[in-house]
């Protein structure tokens, strides 16, 4: 733009020259230089304005491109914190669920343990119920029994839920005999008056002998001890069932022999005490005697 300004000019000075006087091309001179120096001044305050524009411009891209990455490290900020946050969030789903199932666990095991504890309960009332009939049951053989406990013939013994009655030879057998004698029926009456009543209990007839060797006269009716124990215990049951009323289902025979003296076979008084008869009461299943007590 300048330089057409300047042709203008020009062209306008060559036609004054030929046209115009000596003053007036003086004065349009003078406009004309006046005008150049404007126009200067102008181009200078344009180059000015220019470069401070351009300087301008560049601070604005460098602002520009200073928030664009600002802009972009505040979102990959944000993108991280969201993870994280995101990750939290989830950590703590995870231990929510963790601690519900650990609260589901100890609620079942709470109510598990509280049947436990009822069902530990009734065992504990069945058996201390069973023990206190058969503290009843000892007080009432040791009443029926007197005689013959106090002359040693029979001892009974109580051990918290097992009683067992032990009777030695003479009173219920004569010597390497099987059937009971009639004064040993008579306390075989006793006995079974007693046990009949007897309804939570297993009842046991054990035969037990000394280590004597059968001897010749019986050995084809009793080849060894164990023939003799077992027949002896068989017989006391038999007596119980028939005679005396009790219930089958809980009586069993068994003969030991030999197998577990109570004294030293060395004596003769210790191979009195073996040969014997024990009648043992011991405890039957006892969820069978929990279902029995009353709540």
């Amino acid at each position: 733009m300048r330089f057409r300004i300047l042709g203008v000019i020009i062209v306008c000075g060559t036609m004054l020259v030929g046209c115009v006087t000596k003053g007036t091309h003086e004065a349009t001179l003078t406009d004309l230089d006046q005008a150049q120096k404007a126009l200067t001044r102008t181009a200078a305050e344009f180059d000015a304005y220019k470069k401070q524009a351009t300087v301008q411009i560049s601070a604005l891209e460098a602002d520009k491109t200073k928030l664009s990455n600002d802009l972009l490290s505040v979102r990959k900020e944000n993108e991280e914190d969201v993870r994280t946050l995101q990750a939290k969030v989830n950590d703590l789903e995870q231990r929510l669920q963790a601690e519900k199932a650990t609260v589901t666990r100890l609620q079942q095991g709470g109510e598990a343990l509280a049947g436990e504890k009822e069902r530990l309960e009734k065992e504990h009332a069945a058996k201390e119920a069973e023990i206190e009939r058969l503290t009843r049951t000892q007080q009432e053989l040791t009443k029926s029994l007197q005689a013959e406990i106090e002359r040693g013939d029979i001892t009974i013994k109580q051990v918290r839920d097992r009683l067992t009655i032990n009777m030695v030879e003479k009173v219920l057998f004569n010597s390497g005999q099987a059937q009971v004698k009639p004064a040993g029926l008579k306390v075989l009456t006793q006995v079974s008056d007693v046990l009949k009543n007897v309804t939570d209990k297993q009842i046991r007839i054990e035969g037990h002998t000394d280590n004597v060797p059968i001897g010749v006269k019986i050995r084809e009716k009793f080849p060894t001890n164990w023939e003799l124990s077992t027949a002896r215990a068989t017989n006391v049951v038999r007596f119980f069932i028939v005679q005396g009323g009790v219930s089958r289902e809980s009586l069993e025979a068994v003969g030991f022999a030999d197998t577990r003296p109570v004294a030293s076979n060395d004596t003769e008084a210790g191979r009195t005490e073996n040969r014997r008869i024990e009648i043992v009461l011991y405890p039957r299943d006892l969820s069978q005697v929990v279902g029995e007590v009353k709540p």
